[in-house]
């Protein structure tokens, strides 16, 4: 379920995607023939509060005149681990919160959202940030939101629909990661684990492919997002993972000569849903 708050003005043909987590910003702007037309990143270092993200989001907007325009449509995705999935037939929308309280510390204020990945039978409930919600209402007046995950999955179970073998697909943000097991098709697992250093990444990796008797010998580990073969993180990886290699988007978007060097697995859930 894609969740929109209504405005009847349509002003260009321009879309803005915006990724919010507490730990950095993504805007990304494209138009009509699917060409993106500016991708602005901002790494905050560390990880903030609802509130102080927010001023950063304001302080790009003041600072950046590609994010000023009138826009088509506006999408808001949420990079968070405040996220479960559900399957489809066990999913109550009266039942919500309960999906989430065994994961992670709900509040009885807390907004609780849910997607649907149609094609899946699955359902993403998770919290979205209502003070931010709020800022693109008001901004906008129309917008619309999403888990980061109902995006990566959604996508990542396309790929993956005629393989017959298992793939751990991690994707690399800074200071967490995503990790999304398939297998023949299949969603196994998806979950968010922070780390600090390599070894702490490793450990979260091999811990989970362990719980479910995964060979590093054997399965596919599948990197996505912030990483290169210069990376500490894919050094430790290959030293105890034997078939690793970078993913990529189920499509290519136009890319500007200064944005060329963005490689296919970069960005990756920023630049899947379109």
């Amino acid at each position: 379920m894609v969740k929109t708050i209504n405005n009847t003005e349509d002003n260009t043909l321009h879309t803005l995607s915006i990724q919010v987590s507490l730990n950095g910003l993504s805007f990304c702007t494209v138009n009509q023939d699917q060409q993106i037309t500016s991708l602005v990143e901002d790494n905050f270092g560390i990880q903030l509060s609802p509130e102080q993200v927010l001023d950063k989001i304001k302080y790009s907007f003041d600072h950046h005149l590609e994010l000023k325009e009138n826009f088509k449509s506006v999408e808001v995705i949420y990079l968070n681990n405040l996220y479960t999935h559900v399957p489809k037939p066990l999913f109550d929308a009266d039942q919500i919160k309960e999906y989430l309280k065994y994961n992670i510390k709900v509040l009885e204020n807390d907004f609780i959202a849910y997607d649907e990945l149609e094609q899946h039978d699955i359902i993403t409930v998770y919290i979205p940030y209502a003070n931010i919600n709020n800022f693109f209402f008001d901004s906008f007046g129309s917008f619309t939101y999403k888990h980061a995950s109902t995006i990566l999955t959604n996508s990542l179970l396309s790929q993956e629909k005629h393989n017959e073998n298992v793939s751990v697909f991690v994707n690399m943000n800074h200071k967490f990661f995503d990790i999304v097991i398939i297998n023949k098709g299949k969603l196994v697992l998806a979950n968010t684990h922070f780390y600090e250093t390599k070894e702490d990444f490793l450990y979260y990796l091999l811990f989970t492919t362990e719980q479910l008797n995964l060979n590093p010998e054997d399965f596919q580990l599948v990197f996505l997002g912030d990483i290169s073969t210069q990376s500490d993180y894919y050094d430790i990886a290959y030293k105890y993972i034997r078939n690793i290699h970078f993913g990529k988007r189920n499509k290519d978007l136009g890319l500007p000569k200064e944005l060329e060097h963005i490689a296919p697995h970069q960005h990756y859930v920023l630049l899947s849903h379109f």
